[in-house]
């Protein structure tokens, strides 16, 4: 009944302090639990529960990001030339997926783009803290993989995210994706499998680690097979869906021509089902084709594309929320380290690939 309702000890709104007293535990301890920050015992996570409820305590989040000087604000940032077309759907489905993380905490989300020139980037991002507008960034690939961005950011104390970044930057920032070794390894198995020898891969941008690991692991996969590189036909494309039709067209021309060309993203494996339809091939029947992301797009391309699922919204949910504990907090906080967080990914199999051609 709200008659018998603990009340607050200076007969206003319930503090943070009154919660912490009716737990019988610190106002860090309090802090922690409403943040979903770590190092709190499952028990006392509970007293610090039942003790908001009990005083319908609210948190005011506009003061408590005054308060921590910080603006309410965490941006997405991709690096990108401006007048090259973007990986729209990916970009997309990680605002998404971070929107719905910030929902329950009162921050709110903004995509930024910069410069493709690593040092240009590299101030504009800096450029972020110094104005305060905002309280945290999550970086995604190249800038997830710049070393000197990350230290820099270390050494300021700055809260970042990193996406799909090379397990080496967990030194600096926590890093969140998928297994792009494994995932590389799960579509060359299922070449394999249908009987392909020979191959063509269309690579993203360089330096784009992510995307080189899944190649790794694809030459892994072949390696083990006792299938030489000199079996794999190479073009690297910009993630586009055009780039995808010129490094198909220039892999058809090679001889003897792949049996199967996989894709670094579906964006690129749609550009190079339309070339290959253009030369009047068949797929899969001359051409097997994959590609990578698992997009919408990989569904209502013809044939539908086999691919890799991964979980984009998911990725960009745990980023924020893991970002929104992180703010306010020094690093290494009781002893925390940043850490690696694996999200599953799956092969799924469509149209686009099948038993090579008859030799």
């Amino acid at each position: 009944m709200e008659g018998d309702r603990p009340r607050s000890s200076n007969g206003g709104k319930p503090t943070i302090d009154d919660v912490a007293s009716l737990a019988g535990v610190s106002r860090t301890t309090v802090s922690r639990v409403l943040n979903n920050g770590p190092n709190v015992r499952p028990g006392l996570r509970e007293k610090v529960r039942e003790a908001v409820d009990a005083l319908a305590f609210k948190v005011n989040v506009q003061a408590r990001n005054l308060a921590g000087r910080t603006s309410g604000q965490i941006a997405i940032v991709h690096q990108s030339d401006i007048d090259t077309e973007p990986n729209s759907y990916y970009h997309a489905a990680l605002e998404l997926g971070a929107l719905r993380g910030c929902a329950d905490h009162g921050f709110q989300v903004a995509t930024r783009t910069v410069s493709p020139n690593p040092r240009t980037a590299q101030q504009q991002i800096r450029t972020m803290f110094e104005e305060q507008w905002v309280a945290g960034i999550i970086l995604t690939p190249p800038l997830s993989d710049d070393r000197v961005l990350l230290a820099d950011a270390r050494k300021r104390g700055l809260a970042i995210i990193c996406i799909a970044a090379d397990p080496d930057a967990v030194a600096a920032a926590p890093v969140i994706g998928i297994d792009d070794f494994a995932a590389g390894r799960d579509i060359a198995r299922h070449l394999i499998g249908l009987g392909h020898r020979r191959f063509g891969y269309i690579h993203g941008l360089a330096g784009h680690r992510s995307a080189e690991r899944r190649f790794d692991g694809l030459r892994h996969e072949l390696a083990a097979a006792r299938i030489a590189d000199a079996s794999i036909v190479e073009e690297r494309g910009t993630f586009t869906f055009h780039s995808g039709i010129e490094c198909a067209q220039r892999i058809l021309e090679s001889s003897p021509r792949p049996s199967a060309l996989m894709c670094a993203n579906d964006d690129m494996a749609a550009g190079a089902l339309l070339a290959i339809h253009r030369a009047g091939l068949a797929i899969p029947g001359d051409i097997s084709v994959t590609g990578f992301d698992d997009t919408p797009l990989s569904e209502i391309v013809w044939p539908p594309l086999t691919t890799i699922h991964q979980p984009i919204k998911q990725i960009g949910h745990n980023a924020a929320e893991l970002l929104v504990a992180m703010i306010g907090r020094a690093p290494d906080t009781d002893g925390e380290r940043p850490r690696q967080i694996i999200a599953s990914h799956y092969l799924v199999e469509r149209e686009s690939t099948g038993l090579p051609p008859a030799q």
